[in-house]
């Protein structure tokens, strides 16, 4: 009995005095694994500091190759907005000239190894500049072609050469709409065009003296159907529309230096002249024609008050209609000529009562 207690005891003093060594392996062997993680950490992050201090200065570069391109394309684009804007082609061919030329340079034979240098690498330096300008030249030039086509009259001849037997006849210039009709749109009833009132007698009489041309700035699809319905008589030898014109800051300009005509034998009739033509000194301006506030033709005469003149023109052949023309100083050129015949004609009158008083 007793020597059984004995060993009982001796056994559990035997697991007390083993238990603190187990906890003393398990810190130890927990410490040693926090301090390899601790250390491959430490390795780790010691070898990522050189790739990210290479990787920041390559973005670096790559940023400032990016806007440095981006400020060159801008610079670039700013100087040819202003240099189309205030030169013309022509100037900046004149003034980009020794640019261009400059990367042909070469030393002279007689210079230096140290100037034939210089001179390679100045040339070399110039080359991208210089082939900017030519490309920047050459594509102004086929825009300018391409917006000429939209600006400037179909052709430099409008019309075709005058018959030699015909050299001494006027060309009379009518514009369209507001001078030989009237074209306007109303709601109830759509488009309606009117004749002016006169204006057959007129084509009638004109046409035996003139070379009548009709020169408006609608479309071609508008003005020849209207022609045809307006001159059954075939009075109106050519017909100019908006591809005829001169398209400049926005309006529709008659260029009448292009009808392949004597600029002092062409008279340019328009209720709008002086404002639509590029050549004022060749306008006969003309009331324009329009209808009434209730859609009715009013009482005109215009047409037909300018006949005696035009008659008058055709009979006298002045050298040159634009002196003629600048007499009137942009007056109503029938009303005038009519003021002037009653003139003409009561001096005359007085001038043979004269004689016949001098006679007695």
């Amino acid at each position: 009995m007793t020597s059984t207690m004995l060993r009982s005891r001796i056994l559990s003093i035997a697991s007390r005095t083993n238990k603190p060594n187990r906890r003393f392996f398990c810190s130890n062997k927990e410490s040693t694994i926090s301090s390899q993680s601790i250390t491959f950490d430490q390795s780790a992050a010691a070898g990522e500091a050189p790739a990210q201090a290479v990787g920041g200065s390559e973005n670096k570069a790559w940023s400032f190759f990016k806007y440095g391109i981006v400020g060159a394309l801008t610079g670039a684009t700013a100087f040819a907005g202003y240099a189309s804007y205030a030169y013309s082609l022509d100037e900046v061919e004149e003034k980009t000239k020794a640019l261009r030329e400059s990367v042909n340079h070469t030393a002279g034979n007689d210079a230096s190894n140290v100037e034939k240098y210089q001179g390679l690498l100045y040339s070399t330096a110039m080359t991208v500049p210089a082939k900017a300008v030519e490309l920047y030249l050459d594509m102004r030039r086929l825009l300018e072609e391409h917006v000429k086509g939209f600006t400037e009259p179909a052709s430099e001849k409008l019309l075709p050469d005058l018959h030699p037997a015909e050299q001494h006849v006027f060309t009379l210039v009518l514009d369209l709409n507001e001078t030989i009709i009237y074209s306007d749109w109303k709601r109830d009833r759509g488009w309606r065009t009117f004749k002016r009132p006169g204006v057959d007698d007129f084509l009638q009489h004109v046409g035996r003296f003139y070379e009548i041309v009709v020169y408006s700035d609608q479309l071609s699809m508008y003005v020849d159907p209207v022609v045809e319905r307006l001159d059954t008589n075939h009075f109106i030898r050519y017909r100019l529309s908006r591809s005829a014109t001169k398209y400049q800051n926005g309006n529709h300009y008659r260029d009448l230096s292009k009808l392949n005509r004597d600029p002092g034998k062409i008279l340019y009739v328009s209720g709008h002249a002086f404002e639509n033509s590029l050549q004022p000194e060749n306008s006969v301006p003309i009331k324009p024609f329009k209808t009434d506030e209730m859609g009715e033709v009013p009482l005109d005469t215009a047409l037909l008050d300018l006949i005696p003149f035009l008659e008058y023109v055709a009979r006298n052949s002045p050298s040159d209609i634009r002196k003629v023309l600048a007499s009137y100083e942009r007056k109503d050129v029938g009303k005038e000529f009519l003021e002037r015949s009653k003139d003409y004609q009561r001096r005359m009158q007085e001038q043979r009562q004269q004689g016949r008083i001098w006679h007695r």
